[in-house]
């Protein structure tokens, strides 16, 4: 009994657990460029040094040394390493010249060069959901001192005074300079959760699933993306069994981002009725003129309800949600609905209906991106079945409308789906990433996109 209870109760907690519709991986490759960046745009080592000589409210002024200032502020070297289970390890190398006046009533210089060294954890914001990163364990390490008070005078007392003074400057002036970078960095999560339209069909919000994990080679946040109509309703993304994952011969240091094929069919569930399409020109593509005539070389039926050759109207309707299928190398979208001809009569009346065919076909998906969005553009894979659900010139094989079918879905439809996914499928928007210059890979049940720096 206690089995088959561990075994439901198994059974329970594998299909509660959400498996992540997009994965991303933040190698060093990017975690390094934007730190630096943060440190460069912030200017903050540049405004600690300014603010160091200034009276601030309850901090006493230090002993010894007054009309204190920090001049000639090194361009620091920055150098990261990920610390698995917590974030990244972050140590800064620079340099600086204190000067002022010594407690002997001379001018005085210190160059020091220093390394600050902290522990970012990455955490998730409880009240945006974000990632976000907190500094720990801040500490100062003297590499190197050198000042021109007079050392072979009271050394023991000048030593005394250099480092007490260094250790009451330093860490005040330098640690708030990790906080204040990870200010800048953390800001450019914020775009991550709001809602970004897919053309004038509905949203999709990247959601973390969980705190971002760390190993000792990249960050990982997993997303369930929320894909949602205009009228609200949310389009779940089906179960997929496996969780789809990044290869493992990626380059070392890189980052990824990985949408897998249930995100992708739910984005595209959107623009299901937009698949939806009404073709009445006579000239298409390369074929023939579209008329009954064409028609009746197919269909003889066609021939004796219509003796004096109508254009043709085509409609085609998508009936079920189209679905993405990934196979390592191959994309596929699958489209199922209905095909109804018509033969177009005098002005002011209707098309009279022809019959209605069910369709089922394949298309096959070339992903680029294009002004950081995922573009899709089709071509026909095969048409895989046609049936006959209704006519209204008598019986026919339509088996024998399977060539004309195809060549008219490859000369008309699919332009018109291409049209379509024009408006591409929007990417998270967090750290200023350029997707434009990523390279695109497909695996099993995911779309890989090795990100690349500008």
């Amino acid at each position: 009994m206690l089995h088959f209870l561990c075994l439901a109760l198994c059974g329970l907690l594998t299909h509660s657990r959400a498996e992540p519709g997009a994965l991303l991986r933040l190698g060093m490759d990017i975690m390094n460029h934007e730190v630096q960046n943060a440190m460069d745009e912030s200017h903050i080592l540049e405004k600690m040094a300014a603010e160091a000589g200034k009276k601030r409210p309850g901090v006493k002024p230090i002993k010894g040394i007054t009309d204190m200032k920090v001049k000639d502020v090194q361009l620091p070297v920055i150098t990261l390493s990920f610390t698995p289970g917590v974030g990244i390890f972050q140590c800064v190398s620079t340099g600086m010249t204190i000067t002022g006046k010594s407690f002997m009533g001379k001018n005085m210089e210190i160059i020091v060069v220093v390394n600050i060294t902290a522990t970012n954890r990455i955490l998730q914001d409880e009240e945006t959901g974000l990632p976000t990163f907190k500094s720990e364990g801040c500490e100062v390490i003297l590499v190197s001192v050198k000042t021109n008070l007079p050392s072979n005078m009271m050394p023991n007392v000048i030593n005394k005074f250099l480092d007490s003074t260094l250790h009451k400057v330093l860490p005040g002036l330098m640690c708030p300079a990790i906080d204040a970078v990870l200010v800048y960095v953390n800001r450019k999560w914020a775009n991550l959760s709001t809602p970004i339209p897919i053309g004038q069909m509905g949203t999709v919000k990247y959601i973390l699933t969980s705190i971002p994990t760390t190993t000792a080679s990249y960050i990982q946040v997993d997303f369930s993306p929320v894909v949602q109509q205009l009228d609200g309703n949310t389009i779940q993304l089906a179960d997929a069994g496996e969780a789809p994952e990044v290869p493992e011969y990626r380059v070392e240091g890189s980052s990824q981002l990985l949408l897998s094929a249930a995100f992708l069919t739910a984005e595209l569930a959107l623009l299901q009725k937009s698949f939806d399409v009404n073709i009445q020109d006579s000239t298409v593509g390369e074929l023939p003129p579209q008329t009954t005539k064409l028609l009746s070389g197919f269909i003889p039926e066609v021939a004796k309800a219509y003796p004096k050759p109508k254009p043709l109207v085509t409609r085609i309707r998508i009936n079920k949600p189209p679905k993405v299928t990934m196979k390592t190398g191959k994309s596929l979208l699958r489209l199922r609905g209905t095909l109804e001809m018509f033969a177009a009569q005098r002005r002011g009346k209707a098309p009279a209906s022809l019959f209605l065919l069910k369709l089922h076909f394949n298309l096959k998906i070339q992903y680029s991106v294009h002004e950081n969005r995922l573009q899709m553009t089709t071509s026909l894979d095969r048409l895989l079945s046609l049936s006959r659900k209704s006519s209204s010139i008598g019986i026919f094989n339509e088996k024998k409308l399977t060539g004309f079918i195809t060549d008219f879905l490859r000369e008309a439809y699919i332009p018109a789906v291409n049209d379509v996914l024009r408006v591409g499928l929007p990417l998270p928007d967090f750290l200023d990433l350029n997707y434009n210059l990523a390279e695109l890979d497909i695996v099993e049940n995911a779309l890989v996109m090795d990100l690349k720096l500008n």
